[in-house]
């Protein structure tokens, strides 16, 4: 099998006929490291030149969009790199950035100030909210991004790093930081999630406090930043999430 040139990568990565990460028949998600490789060879064989009011390696520059597209991309500052898969039925709002390698997938709302990192994977029908940072991540290549599933909704300000993996229909509020470093407490079923386990489906989390350890922080009342899933998903949390439905 002959081996793809980094364009030919950036091209089907437009297509979304290739992708950075992709899941299996299990659920699970795999990295395709062949696609990072070649993302960071466009980066190694791009020569700097001026694009209008930037300068970006010739490799990677912002795509251009046409009605025929399908993608809703408001005036105001947004940009879509080079190597990046929107799919017909996104609607992005200004500014955002959409970074080389990442997906989004159908129907799928790209709010104000909202950031879309390198290779990460977006479902359909999610919500990402004013504010929103996806963390992007290319090396190591071996890696994996940050995923969101489908019918997910991420609240304004939230912040998901790490190779963070979100549950389908799950909901994230406001405010919330997800990282690996950071434990999820599940308040429902009375646990705590394993390092780099996935935010359950229909999980609700919002920002919450535990108590810092040793006897000075205990004195000095402090307490660290936590995630704490508080509910899954029902029928009233569903009607909360319907209004932003109308605006796409």
């Amino acid at each position: 099998m002959s081996v793809m040139t980094y364009e030919e990568v950036l091209d089907q990565l437009e297509a979304g006929t290739v992708r950075a990460a992709e899941p299996g028949e299990d659920g699970s998600w795999r990295v395709n490291t062949h696609v990072k490789e070649a993302i960071l060879d466009a980066f190694r064989n791009g020569a700097m030149v001026n694009h209008g009011d930037f300068v970006d390696k010739e490799t990677v520059l912002p795509r251009r969009f046409t009605v025929a597209d399908g993608v809703r991309l408001v005036p105001g500052g947004t940009s879509v790199r080079r190597g990046s898969y929107v799919a017909p039925g996104v609607v992005v709002m200004p500014p955002a950035y959409i970074n080389v390698g990442a997906y989004v997938d159908e129907g799928t709302m790209v709010d104000s100030h909202a950031l879309v990192g390198s290779c990460a994977q977006v479902g359909r029908n999610v919500h990402l909210s004013a504010a929103v940072q996806l963390g992007g991540v290319l090396e190591p290549i071996g890696a994996t991004p940050v995923i969101i599933e489908d019918d997910a909704f991420i609240g304004a300000g939230a912040v998901i790093v790490e190779g963070i993996r979100v549950g389908r229909r799950a909901v994230i509020a406001p405010g919330v930081t997800l990282s690996k470093a950071t434990p999820v407490y599940d308040a429902v079923n009375e646990r705590v999630l394993e390092r780099g386990e996935p935010v359950p489906d229909d999980a609700v989390v919002i920002p919450g406090t535990r108590p810092m350890r040793g006897d000075w922080a205990a004195g000095n009342g402090l307490a660290m930043n936590c995630p704490i899933i508080v509910k899954y998903r029902d029928a009233g949390s569903d009607a909360a999430l319907m209004l932003e439905e109308s605006l796409r």
